[in-house]
């Protein structure tokens, strides 16, 4: 996957698309970042799992810019976050994390928010970065009876 991240940031240079080479080099320091972290080169679910955050980063970006009205800002981030969701996980849909909660929340016992962690714990290990932790953690919240 990283020599795949590599050409296409070859293509974007060659047809001077900024956009798109800026969001790739941006995705290329953050894998390199994580291989010098944990000293090892890093296998096509790990790079999935960076791709995933730096989707994560840009979303709240975006939300942010849009609260400030910064639109250009904004735009400029949904593009590289396009970019950059090609080589990201696929995301659950919201059935299919509707079931994982349940089946956290049995296998759990959890009855009560405090209880939130092991259930969250779960969900997470299970869905292995397919499922935004803040849409879990409303889910969660609002079975057990949570605000």
């Amino acid at each position: 996957m990283k020599d795949e991240i590599q050409s296409q940031m070859h293509q974007a240079l060659k047809a001077g698309d900024k956009v798109r080479l800026g969001a790739l080099r941006l995705l290329t320091a953050a894998i390199k970042n994580r291989e010098i972290e944990v000293r090892h080169d890093l296998d096509d679910d790990e790079v999935r799992e960076i791709a995933g955050k730096e989707v994560k980063k840009r979303t709240e970006s975006i939300e942010a810019f849009d609260a400030a009205g910064r639109t250009e800002l904004a735009d400029k981030e949904r593009q590289e976050r396009d970019v950059v969701a090609v080589y990201a996980p696929t995301q659950l849909p919201e059935d299919a994390v509707d079931v994982l909660v349940d089946e956290a929340i049995a296998a759990t016992g959890a009855t009560s928010p405090k209880e939130m962690g092991k259930v969250m714990g779960f969900v997470m290990g299970k869905a292995k970065g397919q499922v935004d932790g803040g849409v879990v953690q409303r889910k969660v919240l609002a079975r057990l009876g949570g605000s």
